[in-house]
Parts: structure tokens; sequence; C-alpha cells
């Protein structure tokens, strides 16, 4: 019974990060043309330091749009561990790089359609692979956790390097490197899962009538949730307005992913119940999406036409293979001819041999 009712929270916790990839992906778009008619007009841009999107009605669109995704994410982490819920996000850096190439006439070349199809099935994989058992569930495990002396130093180089890029590498390269405002995203990201799971836990405990409202936890979470969040949102804001959306998202999913997984790993300690088959498809999924992420970012400005296709797969390309197959014998590929000819040579060899008797006259 008690393995019956952990399969359906865990089901009711994947569908729910499902549904949340596609909410999440939108609010992208939404926020990016926001932003995108704000600079048309002239207003001071966020990668500026301006904040005047805030009166931007599309941007508040996609901020609602963001809400919605997170607050349904939000119950997954409830039902689902972190290591499943995570990686579905792969599915909003589709929905995301579909519609930018729709409403916001950013080009999807094919590499990027073939690397969102990969990072799609290394989701799926890790997802087959990852564990179905909860590890914390109950307040009073989750304030143990918290207090594992792991934890306390993965957290507090999360924040030291988070300042540093705020204060020192982001006035000098946030506007040139993508990765800058979003590593703080990604980094801040981690901790701020960390608390919404423990805020699952608590509802969870709440609805079933225990008063989980005597603990502290409970109000230094929402607390805390509260800043990574505004964090968060500020400099993802930056990085949409100095970067394509169709790159950002997908590296902020990378790093995020990445930065979740590890705290989860530290903080959970979902992996050490894990075979070693699972460890390893987990570890292949996720390479397979930043496989799948690599194609969509690092190609993304190159053209592509049917001139780089094989001359079998060109239009009509059948029919100029069978042609030049049959006047093989009387016309060599230019790949296999010599550079000069028999005569030519001969022609060569006699006119230095000339050049020499004149010389030594």
């Amino acid at each position: 019974m008690e393995g019956a009712r952990g399969r359906c929270e865990f089901y009711l916790g994947l569908g729910l990060a499902l549904g949340s990839c596609g909410c999440i992906g939108a609010s992208f778009v939404l926020k990016k043309k926001g932003l995108l008619r704000l600079a048309a007009r002239g207003a001071a841009r966020a990668g500026h330091g301006g904040h005047a999107y805030l009166r931007e009605w599309l941007w508040w669109a996609g901020l609602l749009c963001m809400g919605i995704g997170e607050a349904v994410n939000f119950a997954a982490y409830a039902f689902a561990p972190a290591t499943v819920v995570t990686p579905l996000g792969a599915l909003s850096v589709l929905v995301s790089a579909v519609l930018s190439s729709s409403f916001l006439n950013e080009r999807l070349n094919i590499h990027g359609k073939i690397g969102c199809i990969l990072s799609i099935l290394g989701s799926t994989v890790m997802v087959i692979h990852a564990p179905q058992e909860e590890e914390v569930s109950s307040l009073e495990s989750m304030a143990e956790k918290l207090k594992d002396p792991g934890f306390i130093v993965f957290a507090v180089c999360v924040l030291v390097s988070s300042i540093l890029l705020i204060f020192v590498a982001g006035p000098r390269y946030g506007r040139s490197n993508v990765l800058v405002y979003v590593l703080v995203c990604s980094a801040i990201g981690s901790l701020s899962v960390s608390c919404v799971k423990g805020l699952g836990i608590a509802l969870k405990e709440l609805f079933a009538g225990k008063p989980v409202l005597k603990e502290p936890l409970v109000w230094v979470l929402p607390a805390c949730l509260g800043v990574f969040v505004s964090v968060q949102i500020n400099y993802l804001n930056k990085a949409l307005d100095i970067f394509n959306t169709s790159v950002v998202t997908p590296v902020y999913y990378v790093l995020f992913t990445t930065a979740v997984m590890t705290c989860s790993a530290i903080l959970f300690k979902e992996w050490q119940h894990m075979a070693l088959d699972n460890i390893i498809g987990t570890i292949s999924g996720f390479l397979t999406i930043v496989s799948g992420i690599f194609l969509l970012h690092a190609f993304r400005d190159m053209s592509f036409s049917p001139d780089l296709l094989p001359l079998i797969l060109r239009q009509g390309g059948a029919d100029l293979h069978t042609s030049s197959w049959s006047g093989a014998e009387r016309h060599q590929s230019c790949l296999h001819q010599p550079l000069l000819v028999p005569e030519d040579i001969h022609k060569g060899s006699q006119s230095v041999e000339e050049e020499e008797e004149v010389e030594c006259v």
C-alpha cells in the first residue's frame, strides 16, 4: 500500500513537472518581447541597469506565466525527487526555442533542432534511471539535512562565487559573455530549489494536520526563497536583454540542472541509494542533454544550405551521381587527377634541362 502510494506521488510530480515546462518556456518569450518593445521606444534597458520593464505589460505577462509554471514546479518538487523534476526543464528549452523562432524572429537552424531533440532524449533517459523514492519526508529530517557540514560548505561557496560574479565579473564581462549572469541565476537557483523542497514538505505536513507552523524553519525558508528568486529574476532579465532567448534558455538549463543535481547529491543524498546502472544512465542522459545544448548554442549563427549536403542528398543528386559514374572511364575525379599530365611532365623536364645548359654556358 505504501509502495503504491509512493509511485502515485512520483507520477503526480512527474506530470506537474511536464505541465510547468510549457509555462516556463513561454515566459521567456513573453519577457523578451516586452524588453524588445522597451528598447524600440528608447527606454533604459535592463542590461544597462534600467527597470523600465516594470511598466511593460508583456513583461508582467511573462512573469505571471513563469510564476504559474514555477508554482506547478513547486508542487512537483513536493512529490518527486529533484533529480527527476529538474532535468525535465529541457522541454522548456524546446518550447522557448520554437516560440522564439515564431514570435521573435530568432532563427533556429538544423543544428538547433537536433539539439532540442537530443535534450528531450537525454531528459527521458534521466527520468527512467532517476531514483523514485523520497529521501526526505518530514520537516525534522529536512532540518537535519540543512545542518550537514557538506551542505553548509556548498551554500557558502555558492554565495561567495555569486557575489564575485555580480560585483567583479559582471561589470567587466557581463555584456560580452553569456555565462556571467546565467551562472548567478543557476548557482542561486540551486539554493532556491532546496527551499522549495523544504516548503513542499512543510505544506504536506500542514495539510496532514501537523503543527508545522511552530517550527522556525517554516518561516526561514520563505524569506530565503524570496531573496533567491529576486536575484534570479534580476540577473535573468539582464541576460535576456543582452543575448538571444535561444542562447540564454539552454545555457541556463544546463548550468541550473548541474547546480541542482550537485546540491541534491549533497543535501538529499539520493545518489547513495541508486544502482550502478541507474547512475550510469543518469550521467549518460545528462551528457546527452549537454551535447544537445552545445549544438543549440555553438552553431546558432551558422547558415545551413543544401550546398553543405552530400551530392547524393541534394535535389537531383541521384541523377548527377549516376551520370558521373557512367562516364567514369572518360573523366577522372579532380581529387584523383595528377597535377601534370605525362606530356606536361616531359615538357617540364626538358625545359629544366635547357635552363641548366644555358646556365653552364
